[in-house]
């Protein structure tokens, strides 16, 4: 996974210590209700699009990009259906960071785009859609957890984003 200047210059001044971050996640859901998930290079687990926002990049804009640039599948973003926190993560090099999740529901721009959905990028080795009750084994928990709250947000939308607790 490659890592984004402005982490890398964090990095300097910081060396490994825990990076609080603002991240973003998609549930992208095509008009059979699957979603779209990506194979991660990194692990190997199968997992919900997400990435981290630039700096000054609005919420909605960088899952967009993030959607786009892992998937090739243009999005359009419908709502804000959950607020997590994860755990904070180590990485092999020795950076830790803990992450603000804002997760998104999305939709392909088009039937035609939902189609052209491919790894695009050094961060999926595949992607592909499923459907809710068969996903892939294995997925990342953070992956479950954004998927549950998204799910419950969509069955009540009235209700506002939901929160993990």
């Amino acid at each position: 996974m490659p890592v984004s200047p402005y982490i890398l210059g964090l990095r300097q001044h910081i060396g490994t210590d825990l990076l609080w971050l603002p991240g973003v996640t998609a549930v992208v859901l095509d008009d059979d209700g699957r979603v779209l998930l990506g194979q991660r290079s990194d692990n190997g687990r199968w997992a919900l699009v997400s990435g981290i926002l630039e700096p000054g990049e609005e919420p909605g804009v960088g899952i967009a990009r993030e959607v786009l640039e892992e998937t090739g599948v243009p999005v359009r973003v419908e709502a804000l259906a959950a607020v997590t926190v994860t755990e904070p993560a180590a990485y092999p090099n020795g950076d830790r960071a803990q992450y603000l999740d804002l997760c998104f529901v999305c939709r392909p721009a088009s039937p035609e785009a939902a189609a052209g959905a491919r790894a695009n990028d050094d961060e999926s080795l595949a992607v592909g859609w499923f459907a809710p009750d068969a996903l892939p084994d294995g997925l990342h928990p953070d992956t479950v957890r954004r998927l549950e709250l998204t799910l419950a947000y969509l069955a009540d939308p009235a209700a506002g984003p939901h929160f993990a607790r």
